[in-house]
C-alpha cells in the first residue's frame, strides 16, 4: 500500500503535492544530536526522466490566473499610491498634460466659423494642426469608395422647366447691361426638359435681371447628378473679396471681413466661396493694398479693381497689378484658357490640381470664369472631376477659368431674389442647387474662409416694364 501524500505550502504562492515517503540518508554525518535528517535530491540526472517518481515533488508551473493574482498582490503591498495604481496614475498625468488639446478641440467643435458641422470644424482643426495628410488620405479614400453612381435620372425638380424666352409686352432698354447668354448645350444625348436653359435669379435692376442660373448633367456617364451654373452681369454687378478669420490668417485687418453687414446688405445680389486654404492654394492673397500672402507668377488669379470690375487669368500675363487693383485671390493654375481646357489638364494629376484631393476624385467642386463679353460665370456641383468642371465652364461661354474650393462643407453659391434696395439676410437667400450642404447663413456670421460677393452697382431706377429674355 502506497504511503499517503502530503500537501505543503510553497513560497511562490501556490501549493504542491509531494509523496509522504521520505528517504533518510544514513551516510551523512550527524549534525549535533540530530540523526537521519531528510534529504531531497532535486538535481536532474540524464538517466532519469523528469516525470519519474524521484521528481514527483517538482513545483508545478503557476497558471495565468495565479500569476495575475500574484502581481495584484505585489502591487497592493507597495508603499506608494503611484506604485499601487500605476495605470490610473499614467492616465491622470496624460489627461492633465493634454488638457490644452481637449480645450482646443472643444473650442473648434463649437465654433461655427470653422464650418457648418462638427465634422467639418474638427477637420479644419486637424488640417490647421499639421494633420492635412491624414485628412487628405481619409477624404480620398471616402470619395473613392463612394464614387457617384453611373446612369440614372436627376432628382425631381433638380432641373427646372425652361422659363419664358420671349415677351409680348414692351421692353425698355434699362441700365447698361450685357446681352442675354446663349443656352448651354447639354452633355447627354436626350436632355431633360429645361436642361441648359437660363432662368432669371437674383435682383432685378430697373427691370433687368442681374443674374441667371442654368442646370445640366455634368457628363454623359453620371446622369443622376445635376450641376448648377450662375451667370452674372458685370455691368450691373460689382465684385468684392471678403477675408475670413483664418484666410488669409496673417493678422491684418481688412475693410471687408466676414460677416456681411451694413449698407452692403441692401445691394447684395450673390455670395460664393473662394479658393483653397492659402497653404494649399499654391498662390497668394492681396486685399486693401496688403499682400498678406505673396502673389505667385503664373497662378490662376481673380482680380478686382476699385470700380468692382473683375477679371480672371494667369498672374503676370493675362492679369497684372495696376494702381486700381484692390483685391487678388489666387488658387492653383488656370483650368480654361482661350476658351479651351489648358494643355495637360489631367484628372489624375494630384499635384497640379490641389494638395487635397487632386483632380481625379469626383467630389463637390466649384469654379469661376469670365466670358468674352465680361460676364462672370460660377459653376458648382457634386461628383465633378477637374475635367468635368472645365468642360462645363467652357460650355457656359468662359474663355478663362479657375478652380475654387472643393468638398461639401465649402462649396456654396447663394443668390438673393430681392427687389432693388431690399435688405439681404440668411432668411431670404436661395442656394444655387438643391443639394448644397451649407446654408446662406454662412455669410451673415463669422466665417473662417474668405468669399466673394456680387452687388448691384448704383443706378438711377426708372419706371418701366420688366425685362425678359428675347
Amino acid at each position: 500500500m502506497s504511503p499517503p501524500e502530503r500537501t505543503v505550502d510553497v513560497e511562490r504562492g501556490f501549493r504542491s503535492t509531494v509523496p509522504a515517503k521520505i528517504i533518510f540518508d544514513q551516510d551523512d554525518s550527524p549534525v549535533g544530536d540530530l540523526h537521519g535528517l531528510p534529504s531531497v535530491d532535486s538535481t536532474p540526472r540524464r538517466d532519469e526522466p523528469m516525470g519519474s517518481a524521484r521528481y514527483a515533488h517538482a513545483l508545478a508551473k503557476p497558471t495565468r490566473r495565479e500569476r495575475r493574482a500574484l502581481r495584484k498582490q505585489k502591487m497592493r503591498e507597495r508603499s506608494t499610491i503611484v506604485g499601487r495604481h500605476p495605470k490610473t496614475t499614467v492616465f491622470l498625468v496624460l489627461l492633465v498634460l493634454l488638457t490644452p488639446l481637449w480645450a482646443s478641440l472643444g473650442s473648434a467643435a463649437t465654433d461655427p466659423a470653422l464650418g457648418p458641422t462638427v465634422g467639418s470644424r474638427l477637420t479644419e482643426w486637424v488640417r490647421g494642426h499639421g494633420g492635412g495628410g491624414i485628412v487628405t488620405w481619409a477624404e480620398n479614400t471616402w470619395y473613392t469608395w463612394n464614387a457617384p453612381a453611373k446612369g440614372g435620372r436627376p432628382a425631381a425638380g433638380a432641373i427646372p422647366l425652361a422659363g419664358p424666352t420671349s415677351t409680348t409686352a414692351p421692353v425698355h432698354a434699362g441700365p447698361a447691361h450685357l446681352a442675354f447668354p446663349a443656352a448651354i448645350t447639354p452633355f447627354v444625348a436626350v436632355p431633360t426638359p429645361g436642361e441648359g436653359q437660363w432662368h432669371a435669379v437674383g435682383r432685378v435692376v430697373d427691370g433687368v435681371p442681374s443674374t441667371y442660373a442654368a442646370y445640366l448633367r455634368p457628363n454623359a456617364v453620371n446622369t443622376s447628378l445635376v450641376t448648377g451654373v450662375a451667370w452674372m452681369d458685370t455691368k450691373l454687378l460689382s465684385a468684392a473679396l471678403y477675408a475670413g478669420s483664418t484666410i488669409p490668417g496673417t493678422g491684418q485687418t481688412f475693410s471687408a471681413t466676414a460677416p456681411i453687414t451694413g449698407s452692403a446688405l441692401t445691394t447684395l445680389d450673390a455670395a460664393f466661396n473662394s479658393g483653397f486654404r492659402m497653404q494649399d492654394s499654391q498662390g497668394g492673397f492681396f486685399l486693401d493694398g496688403i499682400a498678406a500672402v505673396p502673389l505667385v507668377a503664373g497662378k490662376a488669379s481673380l482680380a478686382i479693381d476699385s470700380a468692382g470690375n473683375v477679371d480672371i487669368g494667369s498672374w503676370g500675363t493675362e492679369v497684372t497689378m495696376t494702381p486700381k487693383t484692390v483685391a487678388v485671390r489666387q488658387n492653383l493654375a488656370l483650368i480654361v484658357d482661350n476658351g479651351q481646357p489648358v494643355a495637360g489638364l489631367n484628372a489624375n494629376d494630384n499635384i497640379k490640381w490641389g494638395a487635397t484631393l487632386g483632380g481625379r476624385v469626383q467630389v463637390w467642386r466649384s469654379g469661376v470664369g469670365v466670358t468674352a463679353s465680361g460676364a462672370l460665370v460660377y459653376v458648382a456641383g457634386s461628383g465633378l472631376s477637374i475635367v468635368d468642371l472645365a468642360n462645363i465652364l467652357i460650355r457656359a461661354g468662359c474663355v478663362r477659368a479657375m478652380e475654387l474650393d472643393i468638398n461639401t462643407s465649402w462649396v456654396n453659391f447663394t443668390h438673393f431674389d430681392l427687389a432693388y434696395g431690399a435688405t439681404a439676410s440668411a432668411a431670404n437667400g436661395t442656394l444655387l442647387t438643391y443639394d448644397q450642404a451649407t446654408s446662406p447663413s454662412r455669410y451673415f456670421a463669422p466665417l473662417s474662409r474668405d468669399f466673394f460677393t456680387m452687388s448691384v452697382r448704383p443706378v438711377t431706377v426708372t419706371s418701366g416694364t420688366a425685362h425678359t429674355a428675347k
